[in-house]
């Protein structure tokens, strides 16, 4: 497939069939189906990385947090991602695969690989250069310049917090939406009694004596 094509593919267009261990593809131009064979030197067939990825891809849609992410893909026993794939659409028409940054993070909206940026991956894994992702450490202080701090506890959340805190969100945003009308009501209000207030006060000028006014 050309590079093109690979990174114009959505989260629709692919799907694997574990009975044939194969993947069906819709590149526009039509289904074309590739079998699925292990990746030299692992054993590891490529219908397993998608599923992989599917993981990754549900796992974003139930939390959207990286930090969260590394955490499932540190997970010792090796099962911090099983089963996000239910949060998974097969029928999204959201990009396949979104560049991701050096501190691990995707973007805000979904963005597609460019070709380039495609074949630039594919070629350095077939080359054997595939760059060693390490994770970010925070820069070295001297021991005599600071003291040592103290122990932070860690703080365990429970799975729910950060939906709690979208349907937070979701809440305080509904009530904020009335708040432009309110405004604009009191500013028509405030002009209505600042023009009654002038007719007032040109309406007491008029009635005075030219004599005491002067």
């Amino acid at each position: 497939m050309p590079y093109t094509q690979i990174a114009a593919l959505r989260a629709c267009d692919v799907t694997a069939d574990a009975g044939l261990d194969a993947f069906r593809v819709e590149t526009g131009r039509g289904v074309r189906t590739l079998t699925s064979l292990a990746l030299a030197g692992t054993g590891i067939p490529p219908r397993t990385v998608f599923q992989r990825w599917c993981e990754v891809l549900g796992h974003q849609t139930r939390y959207a947090s990286t930090r969260m992410l590394a955490d499932a893909l540190d997970a010792v026993d090796g099962t911090g991602l099983g089963g996000y794939d239910r949060y998974f659409d097969p029928a999204d028409r959201q990009p396949l695969s979104t560049p991701i940054d050096r501190w691990g993070h995707t973007p805000l909206a979904a963005t597609p690989l460019t070709a380039r940026a495609v074949a630039g991956i594919v070629r350095m894994h077939l080359d054997g250069r595939a760059p060693t992702h390490l994770q970010p450490t925070a820069r070295s202080q001297h021991p005599e310049q600071i003291a040592a701090p103290d122990p932070v506890p860690r703080v365990l959340l429970d799975p729910g917090y950060y939906e709690r805190g979208t349907l937070a969100r979701r809440h305080a945003h509904g009530l904020l939406d009335e708040v432009d009308s309110v405004l604009a009501d009191v500013e028509t209000r405030a002009d209505s009694l600042l023009e009654a207030l002038v007719d007032f006060l040109e309406s007491e000028t008029a009635r005075v004596p030219a004599d005491t006014v002067e």
